[in-house]
């Protein structure tokens, strides 16, 4: 196998290139992405960076240096536009750029209010690259009044910011309860609860009727008839996998782009990993938007490119920063019908989800203890008895012998 092309320059893109050399692949190796700069830290962007922590090199994954050291073209701010399968090409800047195994690490983009209701106008933002948030920086100003919609982790992580950089916050979300799709009630109280002594004016069963301005958003309306005086409006509504150019390629997508278990899509050439990658997970398939599954992902397909035939399992884990409030999470809650709590030390507190008596997932805010013990116990399969969950006086490694 002498060529080898990337398209899309993420967290995936540069740990399955990377992978790729630390295995000793020796050919031709070409990482393209759209944006101008390397491969960088997405989390900080919206956090640390646009809090002025954390200046841009420091975002980068690897210095610039790495890729020339290791002999990997990146192709910076180029758009690949279409795939030909047949000819085994990408066009990339009106080049056809010839491959021998292609991975599509093309990611996710975020979903934007729609512009019937006004999503197009001047001032409604989304939280993403680092083009969105350097265009958005100057609008953080103390006092300003910004409505973030939707109760997710990015947008309680924007609301975060926000309040930190003593803006007026508005966060609405449309369902019941906030984390409503991602989180049990009690995860949602405890942030509710966090946000609210933090200033933060949050609305649920809140839906968005419009915003309301001429060329720049001025006000918002609810659809209980409510109007919010606004600067400036977030997008916190999720994302979406990037499966555009697939689907253009006709490679087969499902929730993204569809990969088996090995990473390869319908096309033996041409592999998926990352945000974008729909993969078989206990008899159905799942997407998994984190960090963690960007590079584990990644890095088990730059292994099977070059032949290992190792399935995909992963292992999943994610985090989120709000205030002084680090929340880890481990393993995936869907379907959980019971949910235990556990005090830790000081603020610490834990939430462990049980499926049928299966330990599924644990989310721990400020208990870095009570997570590594979990996602060690789900990862191992074990399940422990909840009531020595709940009991703070119980000792958690001893669970790992249970």
């Amino acid at each position: 196998m002498d060529r080898i092309v990337v398209v899309g320059a993420g967290q995936a893109g540069a740990s399955l290139v990377a992978r790729l050399r630390a295995n000793g692949y020796g050919g031709a190796l070409t990482l393209i992405g759209e944006e101008p700069v390397p491969p960088y830290q997405r989390p900080p962007l919206s956090k640390a960076y646009l809090l002025g922590e954390m200046d841009l090199e420091r975002l980068y994954l690897r210095p610039e240096s790495f890729y020339d050291d290791k002999e990997i073209t990146l192709k910076k701010g180029a758009a690949v536009t279409a795939i030909d399968r047949a000819a085994q090409t990408v066009t990339v800047g009106g080049e056809a750029l010839p491959y021998d195994a292609l991975a599509l690490t093309t990611g996710s983009v975020p979903r934007r209010l729609p512009a019937a209701i006004g999503g197009d106008l001047g001032g409604v933002v989304t939280v993403r690259t680092l083009g969105d948030v350097d265009a958005m920086a100057h609008r953080f100003g103390a006092g300003a009044r910004v409505l973030i919609v939707g109760g997710g982790y990015i947008g309680l992580e924007a609301a975060a910011v926000a309040a930190k950089r003593g803006l007026d916050v508005t966060l609405v979300e449309a369902a019941d309860r906030i984390l409503a799709r991602v989180a049990a009630p009690e995860t949602a109280d405890y942030f509710r609860a966090l946000h609210e002594a933090n200033g933060v004016r949050i609305l649920e069963g809140a839906g968005l009727d419009r915003l309301i301005g001429d060329d720049h958003v001025t006000a918002a309306r609810l659809t209980d008839g409510t109007e919010i005086a606004v600067d400036f409006v977030v997008a916190g509504i999720g994302i979406a996998p990037c499966t555009e150019l697939a689907e253009k390629a006709g490679i087969e997508t499902d929730n993204g782009i569809r990969v088996d278990e090995y990473g390869r899509t319908s096309d033996p050439a041409i592999w998926a990993a990352g945000d974008c990658a729909s993969f078989p997970h206990a008899g159905g398939r799942i997407r998994l938007e984190s960090v963690g599954n960007a590079i584990d992902q990644a890095e088990r397909v730059a292994d099977n490119i070059l032949g290992a035939n190792t399935p995909y399992i992963p292992k999943p884990w994610f985090w989120s920063d709000q205030y002084d409030t680090k929340l880890q999470i481990a393993g995936l809650n869907s379907g959980y019908d019971r949910v235990v709590t556990r005090s830790g030390a000081g603020e610490a507190v834990s939430h462990w989800y049980f499926c049928d008596g299966r330990l599924i997932a644990v989310d721990a805010m400020n208990d870095p203890r009570a997570y590594m013990v979990g996602k060690r116990l789900i990862e191992a399969g074990k399940s422990p008895d909840p009531d020595a969950i709940a009991d703070p006086e119980s000792d958690l490694k001893a669970l790992m012998k249970a």
